[in-house]
């Protein structure tokens, strides 16, 4: 049987970087040193930036080699630009008082902006359900969007098209994306630890109210 297709017009993070040299000028894609104070976060970004040894690790790296990957962003209409991938950074080169960051600036939608941001972060080592689940929920609309087809049905063909992860099924990604239903205290408890994933997407079935009452009795 013929694999499904969809018309899906989809530009990843891995795009950027493997045919960038191959792009034309008119593309307006090119690593430029921005001013820190231009480059803003990007809107609903889930992905936490937390001052850990991760972070000291970072760093130091920078301290000692630069921002050897650019981030990336596009312009606002208003002045400055959006962050999409390496906020990171970003927080590493403010807190060893640098000016400027490196940048690919790029024109994208806001489709192409949510799934570059959500492949960006979906490759670190380390992550959280809560982040992975929100990571997969906005690439996934912006996907749908992109397509035309429903949640259902894309998500039901994640495997043969492999539009959303590399390393995990549909339905693993449909058990991250049902977190998103959790309140945020018991969302909590499953980034501690506290709430393992399989009971946890169970739980994301109750209503808030009913949420709340678990959490009391917890």
């Amino acid at each position: 049987m013929a694999k499904p297709k969809f018309d899906i017009q989809l530009k990843t993070y891995d795009d950027i970087f493997t045919t960038q040299e191959m792009r034309d000028e008119e593309k307006l894609e090119k690593v430029q040193e921005i001013p820190l104070d231009e480059l803003h976060p990007f809107k609903d970004h889930p992905f936490q930036v937390k001052d850990d040894e991760e972070m000291k690790q970072m760093i130091e790296s920078i301290e000692k080699f630069g921002t050897i990957t650019p981030a990336i962003a596009r312009p606002l209409s208003d002045g400055g630009y959006e962050l999409i991938s390496g906020h990171r950074r970003l927080f590493a080169c403010k807190k060893l008082g640098l000016e400027t960051m490196k940048v690919i600036v790029c024109d994208l939608t806001d489709d192409e902006a949510a799934i570059i941001m959500a492949d960006a972060n979906l490759q670190r080592e380390r992550i959280l359900p809560s982040e992975k689940a929100f990571a997969y929920k906005m690439k996934l609309d912006a996907i749908k969007h992109q397509g035309k087809v429903t949640s259902r049905q894309l998500v039901g063909k994640i495997e043969s098209a492999d539009l959303v992860s590399d390393n995990e099924s549909g339905r693993q990604i449909q058990r991250y994306i049902r977190l998103t239903n959790l309140i945020k205290p018991l969302l909590d408890k499953v980034d501690n630890g506290d709430i393992a994933i399989s009971p946890a997407v169970e739980l994301s079935y109750l209503s808030d109210e009913e949420q709340n009452i678990l959490l009391d009795a917890m």
